[in-house]
């Protein structure tokens, strides 16, 4: 983790706690259940598969050495019990809320998960954090081995991402600089990628090598639709203050990318953003912040980049979006306002309808621990549940 990046909460302008509002269904509108990460944890993670099964990930321990559970349920209420992710104690960290685990499921459901090396990895990697990667053997009882996916992209920073399509393909993602540069303008994302279901991986390539940067301790997040189409969502960095949000897309499995900037933001600090996608039967949505408010929408296939996104709410403050998407096509869209560096804040949701219009049903609740994010995910009856 860079200890020049200065966490966006000692600017004064970072608003107090809001206050929860009590929550609402409106008619038609599916019911939200919120509920805390089995075991106490912290910064859950979510991915479904194509049974609906709901696989989550989550983090406990030393907030600068912790480790990662997963654990997994049929009808979003009961989850099995949690399996350790990582087979070295003490190599994930949770320490800036978007360093942590990620989650992707592919063909047979199997399960991927990839995440920031802490301290503890890096002493066994020459002092260089690794990418951390790991896939569910294949009885669906432990985690392989974790192994570091990067050759020569050293410098990780703001957390990566995992993405699998149903044909076996699966890609990991973290920015760093080009090898022998420095500094945010020099980041790229690089994609790792594997044709044989996460067994094997090709050495990291640039995804897209356009002079954006990338803001460092910023996240980034990936997904793939139906179809195979790969999306990454990160910020770029461009002469320090040009912190845009950029969407790729890739047409052919991951080996080229196309990008286009989805939202602007001129700020001279590192903001530690995350984003989020969410693929239904209403298509592939993303959430990502922006002038301290969370923004979302539908992904256009015909065309490079997001329509109708708009703002969650006037509130600002908001950080750290996730989202849901139900069989019928009702979107749930899911942050946190009031969280800074090591400080908790409260959970917020509204549902939107499968043409993109807000129902009555929102919410919010207190409680958030620090360093911690949310995640939402639909059940078997229809309704929704929120993990925090």
């Amino acid at each position: 983790m860079r200890r020049d990046c200065i966490p966006y909460t000692i600017f004064p302008l970072v608003l107090a706690l809001a206050v929860p509002a009590a929550p609402k269904t409106g008619p038609g509108s599916p019911a939200v259940e919120v509920r805390r990460v089995p075991g106490g944890g912290i910064q859950p993670e979510i991915a479904l598969d194509n049974q609906g099964v709901v696989h989550l990930i989550y983090f406990k321990g030393d907030p600068a050495a912790g480790d990662l559970y997963y654990c997994r349920s049929r009808d979003g209420n009961t989850f099995s019990a949690p399996i350790r992710v990582n087979s070295v104690s003490g190599t994930a960290i949770a320490i800036g809320n978007i360093r942590g685990g990620r989650i992707a499921t592919g063909k047979n459901g199997r399960v991927y998960v990839t995440w920031n090396g802490s301290q503890t990895a890096a002493k066994g990697n020459g002092g260089r954090a690794p990418m951390l990667y790991t896939r569910l053997n294949d009885t669906g009882t432990a985690f392989e081995p974790e192994r570091n996916l990067i050759h020569s992209a050293y410098g990780v920073d703001g957390g990566g991402a995992a993405a699998a399509d149903s044909s076996g393909r699966v890609y990991v993602f973290w920015h760093a600089p080009i090898p022998g540069s420095e500094g945010e303008a020099a980041r790229r994302v690089w994609v790792a990628r594997s044709e044989d279901g996460g067994k094997n991986f090709e050495p990291e390539q640039i995804a897209w090598n356009k002079p954006t940067g990338a803001c460092a301790c910023c996240s980034l997040d990936a997904a793939a639709d139906a179809s195979g189409r790969i999306y990454v969502l990160f910020r770029s960095a461009r002469e320090s203050v040009h912190r845009d949000m950029y969407l790729l897309e890739s047409r052919d499995h991951g080996r080229t990318f196309v990008g286009s900037d989805i939202g602007r933001w001129n700020v001279g600090y590192c903001v530690m953003s995350a984003e989020s996608f969410a693929r239904g039967t209403a298509g592939m949505f993303a959430a990502w912040e922006s002038e301290k408010q969370v923004y979302f929408g539908r992904i256009n296939r015909s065309a490079d980049g997001v329509l109708t996104a708009r703002p969650v709410s006037d509130a600002t403050g908001q950080k750290y979006p996730a989202l849901a998407e139900s069989k019928s096509g009702f979107v749930l869209v899911s942050w946190t306002e009031g969280m800074g560096w090591n400080r908790g804040g409260s959970l917020h949701w509204k549902v939107f309808d499968p043409s993109g219009e807000q129902t009555g049903t929102t919410g919010a609740v207190g409680g958030v621990p620090p360093w911690s994010l949310v995640a939402g995910y639909p059940k078997q009856d229809g309704t929704f549940a929120v993990l925090y």
